[in-house]
């Protein structure tokens, strides 16, 4: 009985390595990829897979996205499809793109394919593009006619991508951006917003014709005005807030002026009470001149009523004057 039960263990433990074995193999040596591959007509041998994984390669990466591609009648390298993955590319996208390109009709090479996904383009949205075309909205654009009416522009913009200028043309924010140019430069070219109103196509016509997609990753296919609308009008406000920047700035000066003027006043009255101030004190100065004249004198009793007489007659001669101007007033 010991015995058996020794035999037991020892069989029995030795299973169980074996299936941690067998695991460890199957895991480091993926044999279902290779029989899925061998079974799709992909050429590949359990030294290569193996090699992969040494190089840190996850043969499903690369066999999944080869199988696909035979299926599809394509024969690709598995040698550059394993380089494309180590620099870092997407070899599920590059595969996918080489295909839909091949049954569109499309020149792409699988080297084609891998430079432009290296350079960070989506290589199969792009191809989808220039199968099916994308159409691009612009955001509301406003211009304003030679008449100075304000006019608000939306237009849809269909671009199809060029493989050629994926690598270093410009993207849609440049598209739309040119064709917002291009809207204002058009709107306001035209005489009337009436113009634009009753022809949009001239928006469009114009736009088109500048050749707007020189230097882009896109061919734009066709500009169609999406909405078309009167906006404010300008030309009237700009002459509105220069009427009344003018009027600020005449108030400005007229308060200017009126201050000069009160300034000017007010030292003028400064200097007639000075002048009032200092007839006062030489007034003062009258009676002991003459009082030093008669000691001295130099000024007779005589000659001091003379003057008197002489003051006398004036301020008779001041009142009748008045009085006559005030009887002429009342007549």
């Amino acid at each position: 009985m010991g015995t058996w039960d020794s035999l037991c263990g020892v069989f029995g433990g030795g299973v169980f390595f074996i299936a941690i074995a067998l695991c460890f193999f199957l895991h480091f040596i993926p044999v279902h990829l290779y029989i899925t591959a061998w079974a799709a007509g992909v050429h590949v041998s359990l030294g290569h897979l193996v090699q992969m994984r040494f190089r840190k390669v996850p043969p499903e990466r690369i066999i999944n996205p080869l199988i696909m591609s035979s299926q599809a009648g394509i024969y690709l390298s598995i040698y550059e499809l394993e380089d494309h993955y180590l620099a870092g590319g997407n070899v599920d996208n590059v595969v996918s793109a080489v295909i839909a390109a091949n049954k569109a009709g499309i020149n792409l090479s699988l080297d084609k394919a891998r430079t432009i996904d290296l350079a960070g383009r989506d290589v199969l949205d792009a191809v989808k593009m220039s199968v099916n075309p994308k159409i691009m909205k612009t955001a509301l654009i406003e211009a304003m006619a030679q008449d100075g009416i304000q006019v608000k522009a939306i237009c849809q913009v269909t671009v199809r991508a060029n493989i050629d200028k994926l690598i270093g043309g410009a993207g849609e924010e440049t598209v739309l951006a040119r064709v917002g140019e291009g809207i204002v430069t058009a709107i306001g070219s035209a005489e009337s917003h009436k113009e634009v109103l009753e022809n949009p196509e001239i928006i469009s016509e114009a736009v088109q014709s500048k050749g707007l997609d020189a230097g882009t990753a896109f061919e734009i296919l066709s500009i169609d005005i999406a909405d078309v609308d009167v906006g404010k009008n300008i030309g009237a406000q700009l002459q509105l807030d220069r009427a009344n920047a003018d009027k600020q700035i005449a108030q400005a000066l007229a308060e200017k002026r009126r201050s000069q003027a009160i300034a000017r006043s007010q030292e003028m009255k400064a200097l007639v009470e000075e002048a009032k101030s200092k007839l006062i004190e030489a007034q003062a100065e009258v009676p002991k001149a003459l009082a030093q004249a008669l000691a001295e004198g130099k000024f007779s009793v005589l000659d001091y009523y003379d003057m008197q007489n002489i003051i006398a007659d004036t301020k008779m001669r001041e009142a009748i004057a008045v009085y006559g101007q005030g009887r002429q007033a009342s007549s």
